[in-house]
């Protein structure tokens, strides 16, 4: 081979040249004056592997302007600020029997970088009490606020269970429990909230006093600071910046951190300096059960708020929506007092800023006709209505997984990719593919996901006033007309009704439909009595002009079994022609029994069906199901008619009177 070997010079391939092995030799041609091909750079720096890996991570550490501060950036130092976060999470996380907690160190205590801070290298000199333990002389690491790709690895390391699927979601499980337990959430009854909150019949809020909660407190932060490293999330509630929430996130498992910064919204670095003392605080020890012979207690599952200490604690559970929720009724409980109505709620905004919020139990099609393509999506789930309009209480959303597919809910089913959440769906173990139709885990497979993840999202979450309020209902006996104009007073009995009916199961060829009721549409985590949220958006919607509708998403022509479902084509329809207005200029006429607006024609959707009494041939069956449905309703109003509003009770008065008459 020719050349001299000093690497100034160019390879090629000599056509009719063989080399002795077969193959075409390669001609070198010296080179005038650059080097060919020269990849020589000096040597790394590091003399050991770890001190290599050390060189791969550029440490990043906050350079935001701090408010009112007199220099461009930040005077305090990196280690002061950390001190001051430390002594914050510290406090959150001191014990209130013993003097001493634990001392809270940042960072992983896996990492063999970590040393303990200087700030804990001087001696302190005290005198032992008798009330110190063991985990006062320990550290506890803090994770603090991480990214999700760090929170990948920590669950991927350390919790069983967890996987990164094919799309780029971590899988994980939420071990026994898949759902709620609303049986086993309890409030402190106290001398404020025994009279502010609802307590008794139909109400969702199970009491519990004072001492017991601490019991629990105490329970939870001990089996906390007794592991090596807790997450610590600093993260807001509530887009509209006036009235938002700083709230703290205790937790033991990447998933739980993971799961609460899609949910909650993301602070700055800059919000995250100023973060300050949480306004509310979660303790998430459900790894560890709590004492069954606890007074109150009635398993080893206990979720319990402190409305006065402005704390949660869960222990006995792992389904990650128990901190989402209780966070919610925390909300229905705060904001009301500022005026401000909580709403289990979907919302979305058309081009011209006309705002639509969507109410509706399970299967009715809020998710599928909030999701629109014309418009923007403020939020799928919570808002607050207060003088500013509306804004998303979440900084996420948290879908339903089972038997998604990319054809009915693209943006959804796009939105599983790095850094979402896939709580007890099934894959396959070679290929990581999820299989969204395996239930073998639970029905209630779920994907929790940044807002942004949706292609359409409005950023920041907030808009105006509603223009229109829309109440969904999928009645499985067919007697509600596809869409109906409701007044006041019938806005506030159907919103505090919250009615659906689900198709029974077939167990003996029994096919009657189950009539659902649920209280503004999520009793679950309603904290005051129905008729005050309803009353605030019968007056928000006066004050705004907001139009209500009641939609039937449910059956046509019969009831299940003999009737059909009401396209969802036609639905879609007449959500469009509320969204442009056209269905305000309709004619309308009144129903018999309810009492219902209805119009006589929409674009685009048959007029017979508009009337459901057109579309049944037995028009006597028509008369008794109607009847039947009524009465269902009647009978479900008695719990709230007992409650007085005021000292006239006309406002309990004209709310019944709206509902139906036979």
């Amino acid at each position: 081979m020719a050349g001299n070997g000093n690497g100034n010079e160019e390879f090629s391939f000599t056509n009719g040249v063989v080399a002795r092995n077969g193959l075409a030799k390669i001609q070198t041609q010296k080179k005038q004056s650059e080097i060919c091909h020269d990849d020589s750079t000096p040597p790394v720096k590091a003399q050991t592997i770890d001190e290599l890996h050390s060189l791969q991570k550029k440490k990043s550490a906050p350079t935001t302007p701090i408010k009112g501060s007199e220099g461009a950036f930040a005077t305090i130092s990196d280690e002061e600020r950390q001190q001051l976060q430390l002594q914050s999470i510290s406090a959150s996380l001191a014990s209130l029997t013993r003097e001493t907690g634990p001392k809270v160190v940042k960072g992983d205590p896996a990492r063999k970088t970590d040393t303990t801070p200087k700030s804990h290298v001087t001696h302190h000199h005290f005198t032992p009490t008798l009330n110190i333990s063991d985990s006062a002389l320990k550290f506890t690491h803090i994770l603090y606020n991480l990214s999700p790709g760090e929170l990948y690895e920590q669950a991927i390391k350390y919790e069983h269970g967890s996987f990164i699927t094919s799309s780029g979601a971590l899988a994980t499980l939420s071990g026994a429990k898949t759902g709620r337990s609303p049986r086993d959430k309890r409030v402190v009854k106290d001398e404020t909230t025994e009279d502010e909150l609802w307590w008794g019949k139909g109400s969702p809020n199970i009491e519990m006093d004072e001492h017991t909660f601490m019991v629990n407190r105490e329970r939870a932060v001990d089996y906390l600071n007794s592991l090596d490293k807790v997450f610590v999330n600093d993260q807001f509630l509530n887009w509209d910046p006036e009235n938002r929430l700083k709230v703290r996130i205790v937790s033991a498992r990447a998933y739980h951190s993971l799961f609460m910064h899609n949910m909650c919204i993301r602070p700055t670095p800059e919000e995250l300096e100023n973060f300050g003392t949480p306004d509310f605080t979660i303790y998430n020890a459900g790894q560890f059960p709590c004492n069954r012979y606890t007074h109150y207690m009635t398993s080893s599952t206990s979720v319990d708020l402190n409305l006065a200490r402005r704390e949660m604690v869960i222990l006995g559970t792992q389904y990650a929506g128990e901190m989402k929720k209780g966070l919610f009724s925390v909300m229905h409980y705060l904001m009301p007092k500022r005026q401000i109505l909580s709403l289990h709620s979907g919302c979305n905004i058309g081009k011209d800023g006309d705002v639509a919020l969507f109410f509706g139990l399970s299967g009715t099609g809020k998710t599928t006709l909030s999701t629109d393509h014309n418009r923007y999506l403020i939020g799928d789930d919570e808002h607050c209505w207060g003088d500013n309009g509306v804004s998303n209480i979440e900084g996420g959303c948290y879908a339903k997984c089972i038997d998604l597919s990319r054809e009915k809910e693209p943006d959804i089913f796009n939105a599983i990719k790095f850094g979402t959440v896939l709580e007890n769906v099934v894959f396959d173990e070679h290929t990581r593919e999820v299989d969204y139709t395996d239930k073998s885990v639970t029905e209630n497979t779920r994907a929790s996901y940044p807002i942004e993840y949706i292609p359409n999202a409005k950023l920041p979450c907030v808009g105006p006033h509603p223009k229109n309020v829309i109440l969904l209902a999928c009645d499985a006996f067919g007697v509600l007309p596809p869409v109906s104009k409701l007044n006041l007073a019938q806005t506030m009995y159907h919103f505090i009704s919250g009615y659906t009916a689900l198709v029974a199961g077939t167990e003996e060829g029994v096919k009657e439909p189950q009539a659902t009721f649920s209280a503004c549409f999520g009793a679950a985590f309603i904290m005051l009595h129905p008729t005050k949220y309803a009353a605030m958006l019968a007056e928000k919607m006066q004050k705004h002009g907001a139009t209500a509708w009641l939609v039937n998403t449910g059956w046509s022509g019969g009831s299940y079994g003999s009737g059909k479902r009401i396209k969802l084509a036609h639905t879609r329809k007449i959500i469009d022609a509320i969204h442009s207005g056209s269905l305000l200029k309709a004619n309308y006429k009144k129903t018999r029994v309810f009492g219902l607006e209805i119009p006589t024609e929409v674009e685009g959707v048959p007029s017979e069906i508009l009337d459901p009494v057109n579309t049944w041939t037995d028009k006597k069956a028509y008369d008794e199901t109607l009847l039947k449905l009524a009465g269902l309703f009647k009978k479900n109003f008695e719990v709230f008619t007992n409650y007085k509003i005021g000292k006239d009770n006309k406002l309990t008065e004209e709310i019944v009177a709206a509902g139906p008459i036979f």
